[in-house]
């Protein structure tokens, strides 16, 4: 039995000009894209199979949406409404369950919960975390934060931030500091390795070993780490790892170092020592201010990679799998991406202040109090 006869389309300027948007657009659904592209075809005259032929589409396929759009021109291209069951919970409803999450507390508690918050509105706890995740709610999560009060915090931001982006010419940028108190820990029963299905598996306990602290300097521009382990992190300690980083580096360079405000980082040693070196110069970070210190992330993958899951039986274990981190890190050496500005970062800090004002105005309870 022969197809019935496709229907003629023809566009009129507006109508071209919004499928050929559809087609054109980047964000657009797959399907829009690809009913606009079935009529825009048929306007130029191709048949249901030739249009199937060149989209890869059903035959029907195109039929339904050549003939819907003659139907109802643009409309016809909207999906229909789907069948199922009809909300039951309301806008005003969701309000409610928004507004308590964010400015009400559960009896006794600091927080609330899904089963917590059902209860109070009379919702599904499932109800309840659809409405929270529509929302970004997520009452069961919290973070630290610490604003820096030093005064000199704006100057040491361009100073330090103006080094990573635009280093001096014929100059190293060392970050340095140290991680200190690291624990060499092993597990009280052997370990179960990962296998299919399963998760690597350790005792929830563990015996101590001794502690190490680790000195780094880690070069901005290469990537690279110059570490050495000691057992304490005196400022004698951090003299002798100068030392050492003094004999890593070209001679013929200036040295530009970032490092934090500690006490060990400030005696008359360690400054008699910057004293008779002209050549280097020392960049202090603002105080509560670590995250400017590129070495700090490091000190992150060092511990993610290597120190949260390892097994160590002593320092000299653990020493010697710091120093085979550090190695493989150093042959293939990837630089950290300093991707914010100083006016970026000042930016971002008066609107967090701003923030923190506004919130502290509301809670005049909070402020009086001190915290």
């Amino acid at each position: 039995m022969p197809a019935p006869k496709a229907v003629r389309i023809e566009l009129s300027d507006r109508e071209r000009a919004e499928l050929e948007a559809r087609l054109r657009r980047r964000k657009v659904a797959r399907g829009d894209a690809l009913r606009a592209e079935i009529v825009l075809l048929a306007a130029e005259g191709l048949s249901n199979l030739a249009i199937t032929e060149r989209l890869g589409v059903a035959r029907m396929t195109v039929a339904t949406w050549r003939g819907r759009f003659a139907e109802r021109r643009l409309d016809g291209l909207a999906d229909e409404p789907r069948p199922g069951a009809p909300r039951t919970v309301t806008d005003a409803k969701v309000a409610e369950v928004v507004t308590a999450t964010l400015e009400t507390l559960p009896a006794g508690r600091t927080h609330w919960s899904s089963r917590g918050m059902a209860k109070a509105s009379g919702l599904a706890p499932s109800t309840v975390q659809r409405i929270w995740k529509a929302f970004s709610l997520q009452p069961h999560r919290v973070e630290t934060f610490k604003l820096s009060t030093d005064p000199l915090f704006v100057e040491k931001v361009r100073d330090i931030v103006g080094l990573y982006l635009s280093p001096p010419e014929r100059a190293l940028v060392l970050c340095v500091d140290e991680k200190s108190q690291i624990q060499a820990l092993d597990r009280t029963q052997p370990l179960l390795p990962l296998r299919p299905g399963q998760a690597e598996r350790r005792t929830h306990d563990y015996k101590r070993h001794g502690t190490t602290s680790l000195f780094a300097a880690l070069d901005v521009k290469a990537g690279t780490v110059i570490g050495k382990c000691m057992p304490r992190h005196r400022a004698a300690e951090f003299r002798r790892f100068l030392d050492t980083v003094e004999a890593n580096v070209p001679k013929d360079l200036d040295v530009h170092v970032v490092m934090d405000n500690a006490s060990s980082h400030k005696t008359k040693l360690i400054r008699d020592w910057f004293a008779k070196r002209p050549r280097w110069r020392v960049h202090y970070t603002p105080t509560s201010a670590s995250w400017i210190n590129q070495v700090e992330r490091f000190f992150a993958a060092l511990t993610e990679g290597q120190i949260r899951r390892g097994a160590h039986r002593s320092t000299t274990e653990l020493e010697a799998a710091i120093a085979a981190y550090i190695e493989a890190h150093n042959a293939n050496p990837t630089p950290f991406r300093w991707t914010k500005s100083a006016d970026d970062i000042l930016a971002a800090v008066q609107r967090f202040c701003q923030r923190t004002n506004e919130v502290q105005s509301k809670c005049p309870e909070t402020s009086d109090s001190g915290h």
